[in-house]
């Protein structure tokens, strides 16, 4: 395979990490978008590309876009692995507020990032976009109805890009139920302000596979929707849960 350009919006969490370690072990060429806090926190690796964007800030995500298309001029693949839980909490709890950060950081931040990548996949060799979505966009739980619902539009919007910027561009999704990662104990970026403290013992028990995933469980799905292997997939989601999901 051809050395590739690819991008990573949250590419400093759990997940984001060891996927930029994957894509530069198989030789690509990789950028790293982030809040900047979280950036000078956990930059990432030497010869990545980092650029500090604020996700549901229309300004930002186009400078950081514009930035991205001034050192390289086009993209052959973007994986947006960015979002957060706030709190958990029933919905008729939820405050107005904290509903609306949650689309935002989540749903809006999809919106803006997919639609400035693709004028750069576009331009791209067999670009591929991958949205990292949540088992909870189809298997509902009580709790994180904001989250869910967000979710659930992140694979409605990945379904409309792949429909209308096909056969150039796939656009797939991975849904992942509990990953053992920062986030799940309560974030590093935006969802540090999350009150979640997860009970690993109670997920494994629910798990079939007797044990919730950790980031290369993820990542390895992710490659395979970056790489041609999938070449006749767009449009689709993969459930990563250990079959505690089974549509």
């Amino acid at each position: 395979m051809t050395k590739r350009r690819i991008c990573i919006l949250g590419g400093c969490g759990g997940i984001g990490r060891s996927l930029v370690t994957s894509l530069l072990a198989n030789g690509d060429d990789v950028a790293v978008m982030d809040l900047p806090q979280v950036l000078d926190r956990h930059p990432p690796s030497p010869g990545v590309i980092a650029i500090a964007v604020e996700g549901s800030n229309e300004d930002s995500v186009r400078r950081a876009f514009d930035e991205l298309a001034t050192r390289w001029g086009a993209l052959d693949g973007f994986v947006n692995a960015a979002g957060f839980v706030i709190e958990k909490r029933k919905l008729v709890d939820t405050p107005t507020s904290e509903f609306d950060i949650t689309m935002s950081g989540n749903l809006r931040t999809t919106f803006l990032a997919c639609k400035a990548a693709m004028a750069l996949l576009d331009k791209g060799n067999a670009p591929s976009m991958v949205n990292i979505a949540s088992g909870l966009g189809a298997f509902i739980r009580p709790d994180f109805g904001p989250y869910a619902a967000a979710k659930a539009g992140m694979i409605a919007l990945t379904k409309t890009f792949a429909l209308e910027h096909a056969p150039k561009v796939r656009a797939n999704c991975v849904a992942p139920g509990p990953v053992d990662t920062a986030f799940l104990r309560g974030g590093t970026a935006a969802a540090e302000q999350s009150k979640s403290h997860a009970d690993i013992n109670a997920f494994n028990a629910l798990i079939p596979l007797r044990r919730i995933a950790v980031p290369e469980d993820i990542v390895g799905p992710v490659m395979f929707l970056l790489g041609p292997q999938s070449a006749y997939m767009t449009g689709q989601t993969l459930w990563l849960n250990g079959g505690a999901y089974m549509p």
